[in-house]
């Protein structure tokens, strides 16, 4: 396959988004989400930042999750995709 376009599996959806926007990019409103939960701890240690991070982590539902990501462009590819 080298030297041609490799073939999209049928289960792939490309999205091509706009470079360094990170408004775009689900996984940068997911660091937003943890850091706000976070802001006003003061850890002492790595230890006790993981253990923050690991508690924030577990109150993250499927739920809580989409509603952080679920973005309209998004929904709509998928819609159209039939997925």
């Amino acid at each position: 396959m080298y030297g041609g376009s490799p073939e999209i599996p049928e289960n792939i959806i490309l999205m091509f988004q706009t470079p360094y926007s990170p408004e775009c990019n689900p996984i940068e409103q997911i660091w937003q989400y943890l850091k706000k939960g976070l802001r006003w701890k003061l850890p002492t240690s790595l230890d006790e930042l993981r253990r923050l991070i690991t508690e924030r982590l577990k109150v993250m539902t499927r739920k809580v999750i989409a509603s952080i990501t679920g973005r309209a462009y998004i929904l709509e590819a998928l819609s159209v995709a039939k997925v």
